[in-house]
C-alpha cells in the first residue's frame, strides 16, 4: 500500500462494506533444510477431520467458533500475529536510483537488518510478510530476475527462517500498465496473455530459488490485483462486466501460480500457497465469480485478503473527515470488523477453507495511540474467535499529522519499538489455536 492509494480507496471502502456485510547465498539455511524428509507433507496431507474452538473473549462479547482443522488451517492457527515489512522490497518505479539494491530504501525506510527481524520476533510476532515488487529488476522477454535482487530477498527470508518464523513472499506492485505495458500484469482479457507470461516467469524463478525451503515459507500469488486507473480500481462491482472479467482473469492467474509452483518440485509440491481475489479485498474472495484454484495436493491453499476498517478511522485522512477515536464496544466495530470476520467464517473457514488477513492497521492521527491499540486488540481477538490470523501493515511511517500514511511500529534504524502500547494490544489475544 502507498499514500497515493488512500484517497482512491475512500468511496471503495464505504461501498465495499455495504456490499460485503449486507449479505544472497542461502546455503546454510537451504543445506539444513535439505536433510528434512517429506514427513511434514505426509503429516499435513493425512489430517483427519476435527475441530478446535476459537478463543472466546467475554470483554468483547466474542464467542469462539468451531473451526475445522485442515492442513492449511493448522498453519493459520499457529500464526499468532503477523507483521509486514512494508514499503521496502515492494518499492517500485524509483527512476532516480542507479543502484537497484537502493530500491529497498527508495521510499524512505531504513535498510532491513538481521537485528530488526530478531526484534520483531522478540516482540511476539511469529510471522513476517515480505511484499516484493519485481518488474524493476527483470530483463529480457523472459523476465529474468536480477540475481542481486533475488539474492537480497533471499537473505531476509533466511533471517526470518532462522528465527523460526513463518514468512510470506509475493508479487506486489507489478499490476500497472501505465508506464510500460509489457513489464506488468493486468487482470483484463486485453492483457491476459502478457499477464500469464509475466506471472508464470516470475513465479517459476522464485519457486526454483526456494524449492528446498521448509513449510515455514509461504508463497502469495499476487497483491491486490485490480483494474488500476479504472472507476473500479478499489470497488468490485459484481454487476459490472469489467469487474466480472477481471475476476475471471485473476482466477486464471491464480491457477497459473499454483500450477507453476507445484511443477518445480522439491518442497514446492506441497508448499502452502495463498491466493487473493479482486483488489485483495473481502469482496474479492466472497463474490460469486471468484474461484479457489484447483490443486494437486489437498488442503494446502489459503485465501488471503486485506481489511482496513472502519475506514473513517483506519484510512481516512483527518482533513477529509476521518476520525481518530475507535471504541471496541461501538456499533461501528461490530458492523465492520466483526461482520467481516463472520462473513469470512461463514463463507470459508467453517467449511474447511482457511483465510488470513495479511494486511490491516490504522495510521497515526494526532498520536491516537490508545485508539489504535484498541483496534489492534479487537482485530486479533475477533480473528482468533473465528479462526483467522492477521498481519499489521508497517511502513516505518511515524507522522502524527493524521493526513499521512503512518503505520509504523518499529524504528528500523535505532531498533526500538515506537508504539509499545499498540504492540501490546496486538499480542494480548494472539494465541496459537489448538
Amino acid at each position: 500500500m502507498r499514500l497515493s492509494s488512500l484517497v482512491k480507496r475512500a468511496a471503495a471502502f464505504v461501498m465495499a462494506s455495504m456490499l460485503s456485510f449486507s449479505a544472497v547465498t542461502a546455503m546454510p539455511v537451504a543445506a539444513a533444510q535439505s536433510t528434512e524428509t517429506n514427513s511434514e507433507a505426509a503429516d499435513s496431507a493425512s489430517s483427519e477431520a476435527k475441530y478446535v474452538m476459537g478463543k472466546s473473549v467475554e470483554k468483547y462479547n466474542l464467542e469462539g467458533q468451531k473451526i475445522p482443522v485442515t492442513a492449511g488451517q493448522k498453519v493459520v492457527n499457529k500464526i499468532k500475529v503477523g507483521w509486514n515489512l512494508g514499503n521496502t522490497f515492494d518499492t517500485s518505479n524509483c527512476s532516480w536510483l542507479s543502484n537497484e539494491l537502493d530500491y529497498e530504501t527508495g521510499w524512505g525506510v531504513h535498510k532491513t537488518t538481521k537485528e530488526l527481524i530478531s526484534l520483531v520476533k522478540a516482540q511476539g510476532f511469529n510471522a513476517i510478510r515480505i511484499p516484493v515488487s519485481w518488474h524493476n529488476h527483470v530483463s529480457g522477454s523472459d523476465y529474468k530476475i536480477s540475481d542481486a535482487w533475488l539474492n537480497r530477498v533471499q537473505e531476509v527470508v533466511d533471517w526470518c527462517i532462522e528465527e523460526d518464523m513463518y514468512v510470506i513472499i509475493n508479487i506486489h506492485h507489478d499490476n500497472d500498465i501505465s508506464s510500460n505495458s509489457k513489464a506488468f500484469f493486468y487482470p483484463s482479457k486485453q492483457y491476459l496473455n502478457q499477464s500469464e507470461k509475466y506471472v508464470k516467469a516470475i513465479w517459476k524463478q522464485i519457486a526454483v530459488k526456494f524449492k528446498d525451503y521448509s513449510q515455514k515459507l509461504i508463497f502469495e500469488s499476487l497483491n491486490e490485483p485490480r483494474l488500476i486507473g479504472s472507476n473500479y480500481e478499489w470497488w468490485f462491482n459484481p454487476n459490472a462486466a469489467e469487474c466480472q472479467e477481471a475476476a475471471e482473469c485473476i482466477n486464471v492467474l491464480n491457477q497459473d501460480f499454483v500450477d507453476v509452483v507445484r511443477a518445480t518440485g522439491g518442497k514446492n509440491k506441497y508448499r502452502f500457497l495463498m491466493v487473493p481475489g479482486y483488489g485483495g479485498s473481502v469482496d474479492g474472495i466472497t463474490n460469486k465469480y471468484f474461484e479457489v484454484p484447483k490443486d494437486t495436493v489437498k488442503q494446502h491453499l489459503i485465501l488471503n485478503c486485506h481489511n482496513y476498517a472502519p475506514y473513517s478511522f483506519a484510512l481516512q485522512k483527518m482533513n477529509e473527515g476521518g476520525v481518530k477515536v475507535f471504541k471496541t464496544d461501538s456499533a461501528e466495530a461490530r458492523n465492520t470488523i466483526l461482520a467481516m470476520m463472520k462473513n469470512l467464517y461463514n463463507k470459508y473457514v467453517s467449511k474447511g477453507q482457511p483465510v488470513m488477513i495479511d494486511e490491516f492497521g490504522a495510521f497515526n492521527k494526532e498520536n491516537n495511540t490508545t485508539s489504535r491499540a484498541n483496534l489492534a486488540r479487537y482485530y486479533i481477538a475477533a480473528g482468533k474467535a473465528y479462526g483467522i490470523s492477521c498481519f499489521w501493515w508497517d511502513n516505518e511511517g511515524f507522522s502524527a499529522s493524521g493526513n499521512e500514511e503512518s503505520f509504523g511500529l518499529f524504528d528500523r534504524k535505532n531498533l526500538t519499538v515506537k508504539f509499545p502500547k499498540i504492540v501490546k494490544g496486538l499480542k494480548q489475544y494472539a494465541k496459537v489455536l489448538k
